[in-house]
């Protein structure tokens, strides 16, 4: 008998599969042949190990698995706010957009000092540092806005003044045809804001 014919004979050994005749012709050979031998010892471990896994109750008794499941956390309820929030997305979703930017003008408000100026014939103001003057014998055309600064009026605006965050001074001689906004509230001047970004959105 060959090697690779008693390795095949071997697992057919272990399975009780051989005749007799087979099996003496087997170990006749691993009595001869060391390293069928030294395989056939290894082949027999791993099968008294597959034996010994395959028939030994490894399940968990019913009272561990009782014992583990109370150890679990249980699954907390949804606050009702959640609910709230799945259930009207829309909404909250406005609602955060509003908090956001109530947040984000609030942290610039004091933070952006710089001059600004906005309105059409802007060459016929005269600037002075952060003071904008319309000149006694100048008519502006359209609506002006000045943030962060002064306006001084002695001519005449044929359209909207706002200031914002500054100071607003009038002469006998002035005229301002349209509203005049003097605006130094924080909460109106996020108003503004809001109420310019939609006529900004809707008009393009």
């Amino acid at each position: 008998m060959d090697c690779k014919l008693a390795v095949s004979l071997m697992h057919d050994y272990l399975d009780n599969d051989l005749s007799k005749p087979q099996q003496l012709e087997l170990k006749s050979h691993m009595l001869q042949c060391v390293d069928c031998r030294n395989r056939f010892e290894e082949l027999e471990q791993t099968d008294m190990l597959l034996f010994s896994l395959t028939h030994h109750d490894t399940g968990p008794s019913d009272d561990l698995t009782d014992r583990i499941m109370g150890m679990l956390p249980k699954q907390k309820k949804q606050k009702v706010w959640i609910t709230w929030v799945k259930n009207h997305p829309a909404i909250t979703a406005a609602a955060l957009f509003l908090v956001v930017m109530l947040f984000s003008t609030v942290s610039f408000w004091d933070q952006d000092n710089q001059l600004v100026v906005k309105g059409s014939e802007l060459e016929k103001l005269v600037i002075e540092g952060k003071t904008v003057i319309i000149p006694p014998d100048q008519v502006i055309t359209g609506d002006i806005t000045v943030e962060n600064g002064k306006a001084q009026v002695f001519g005449q605006v044929q359209g909207n003044l706002t200031v914002i965050d500054g100071e607003l001074f009038q002469a006998s001689t002035a005229h301002i045809s349209g509203q005049v906004k003097d605006i130094d509230k924080a909460m109106d001047w996020i108003w503004y804001k809001i109420t310019n970004l939609f006529s900004d959105v809707a008009y393009r």
